[in-house]
């Protein structure tokens, strides 16, 4: 009787835990976060990852990370600039968004040349007990607190920027993923920056196969984030990929989602 019941308690202590670091693990996403500068600073050029990113990145976003790892005193820098040079008060929208979408980008090369040589980012897993991902690693230092690829993604870029276009521009570092642009994101150009990522994505075959028409197959991004295409001008994720697509589907189209290849988008 005693061993069952300490048995029991066992049992319900586990999921206690499990709960604790997963449950509320994730609730901390809803919470939006705003990492900001308390004294007025001016948006970095960005001007060091882009030359980065012009030297060991291709035109399909394919990535030297041999190359980069050498070099990694230059992303180290840059990274630095960008935790001493937060947004301000004074940044337009644009400007912000530049910001945050680099900021996640050069992080996860950073972090896939720390481990390098890795045939996925997805066997980096993490350190944690029960959330054991690379994306809740808080491993990016912003204005002297440690954030994660997720704090970024769930808790800044979207709770700020009602903008679907962003799951075109977040990279993680896999084939799947839309291509890592061979430059920065800047606030100037930011919008056609993200436009030229939706038509790049859109018709990429390799990313979606869009015909049939009624029937098409496409990235399991779309899956990812359903209620997030019905934003931001479209109001399905049909209406999203005929915004961008030269191959038109039908508005209620039957989709089906493509397999997502996890591995290293490494140059070969």
């Amino acid at each position: 009787m005693i061993r069952a019941a300490r048995f029991s308690f066992s049992i319900l202590l586990v999921l206690l835990i499990s709960f604790s670091f997963t449950g509320c693990g994730y609730i901390k996403y809803l919470i939006p976060l705003n990492p900001t500068s308390s004294s007025p600073t001016t948006p970095p050029t960005h001007e060091g990852w882009n030359t980065l990113l012009k030297k060991y990145v291709n035109d399909q976003g394919l990535v030297n990370y041999r190359g980069i790892r050498a070099d990694s005193l230059a992303l180290n820098s840059y990274l630095q600039d960008l935790s001493t040079h937060l947004p301000s008060s004074g940044w337009t929208e644009n400007d912000r968004l530049a910001f945050w979408l680099n900021a996640y980008n050069a992080a996860t090369v950073q972090l896939i040349i720390r481990h390098y040589p890795v045939k996925s980012i997805k066997d980096l897993g993490g350190d944690k007990i029960f959330v054991n991902t690379p994306w809740d690693e808080p491993f990016i230092r912003l204005g002297g607190k440690a954030y994660t690829l997720n704090d970024i993604e769930h808790r800044i870029i979207r709770k700020q920027f009602k903008d679907n276009r962003i799951h075109l521009a977040l990279v993680c570092a896999a084939m799947s993923c839309p291509r890592l642009r061979n430059e920065a994101y800047t606030g100037s150009r930011v919008n056609a920056q993200l436009d030229d990522q939706g038509r790049d994505f859109v018709n990429n075959p390799a990313k979606n196969q869009l015909s049939p028409a009624d029937k098409p197959q496409v990235s399991s991004i779309f899956n990812f984030y359903p209620k997030d295409f019905t934003k931001n001008g479209s109001h399905s994720v049909q209406e999203f990929i005929n915004r961008y697509g030269s191959t038109k589907i039908n508005p209620d189209a039957s989709l089906s989602f493509m397999t997502y290849n996890w591995a290293l988008n490494e140059q070969r």
